[in-house]
C-alpha cells in the first residue's frame, strides 16, 4: 500500500539547513538565520492537516517514508520510518528527525539525512523567497 501527500511551500533568505539531526518545514512566513534545520516556509500544510488516511500507514511499525523536496530542476530523496507512537497533530510544523525521538512535530524518524545533508545546491534554491518548493512525502507499508 502506498499514500502520497504533496506539501508546497517557499524558500526564505534564512534558511541555512546546518542542522545536524533534523530539518523542518512550516507553515509559517518568517524565519530568523536560528532556525537551522528549516528548509522551507510558507507551506500549505503542517502535520494536522495531512489525510487521516496518510497518517495512519504513517502510524504502522513497518511504514517507510519517501520525502522528495524539488525546488526548480533540483531535487533531493530522504528515506525515514514511521512509528506506532507519531502524535501528527502539530498546527504549523512538521520536522523529520534523524534519531528516534517522537514529539506532536515529528513526521518522521530515522532519516537518512538531516538538514546539514541536504545538497548545497538545493539549499541554494532554498535560499530564494520567490522559490516555489514542493515536498512529496510517500508513505509505504
Amino acid at each position: 500500500m502506498e499514500i502520497t501527500e504533496i506539501i508546497k511551500a517557499k524558500g526564505h533568505k534564512n534558511v541555512r539547513a546546518t542542522h545536524k539531526t533534523t530539518f523542518e518545514i512550516t507553515k509559517e512566513r518568517n524565519i530568523t538565520p536560528r532556525g537551522d534545520c528549516i528548509i522551507a516556509v510558507s507551506a500549505d500544510k503542517a502535520l494536522k492537516d495531512l489525510n487521516t488516511e496518510f497518517k495512519q500507514a504513517l502510524r504502522n511499525q513497518k511504514a517507510k517514508l519517501t520525502i522528495i523536496i524539488q525546488a526548480g530542476e533540483i531535487f533531493e530523496i530522504v528515506k525515514a520510518s514511521g512509528d506506532e507512537k507519531l502524535m501528527l497533530s502539530h498546527p504549523t510544523s512538521m520536522v523529520i528527525r534523524k534519531s528516534s525521538y517522537i514529539c506532536n512535530r515529528t513526521l518522521a524518524i530515522k532519516a537518512n539525512k538531516a538538514a546539514i545533508d541536504l545538497s548545497r545546491k538545493l539549499i541554494k534554491e532554498l535560499q530564494n523567497p520567490n522559490q516555489t518548493v514542493e515536498i512529496k512525502l510517500k508513505v509505504e507499508i
